[in-house]
């Protein structure tokens, strides 16, 4: 259950970044940062209705999967592939996130990693795409 609700946490967060970004125009830097403050505000408030470190773990995910949610349309355009960056963010993270222990610039990174992942399948499956029309 732990990890269903980082993944969810993941896709949400950049997805709702993306929106709070391109839709309502408040930028990339006040879309993270906002949401982020906000979910980690309810963290706080309901800290006990979450196990162990699950309330500190789903702000973690939350603000690194905001870095997705923070990437130009002209990348990626679509929300779908924004939410799927969000998931693989979140599959990173849990699967990965004790060898980036001590070091800076890791939410970020695998925030990077992430959108070069869907980009990249994005690529492919629009080659795909092509050979499949001629």
């Amino acid at each position: 259950m732990f990890e269903i609700i980082l993944l969810l946490t993941g896709t949400i967060a950049a997805l709702s970044t993306f929106i709070a970004n391109h839709t309502l125009k408040l930028g990339a830097v006040k879309a993270s940062a906002g949401l982020s403050f906000i979910v980690a505000l309810l963290c706080l408030l309901f800290d006990d209705i979450f196990k162990d470190d699950l309330a500190l773990q789903i702000q973690l995910v939350f603000f690194g999967a905001s870095f997705v949610g923070m990437v130009s349309k002209e990348i990626i355009s679509k929300h779908y592939l924004v939410g799927l960056g969000g998931l693989v963010f979140s599959a990173i993270y849990l699967n990965t996130s004790y060898f980036f222990e001590g070091f800076g610039g890791a939410l970020g990174t695998t925030a990077c990693i992430s959108v070069i992942i869907v980009f990249g399948l994005r690529i492919i499956l629009n080659k795909r795409k092509q050979k499949a029309n001629f």
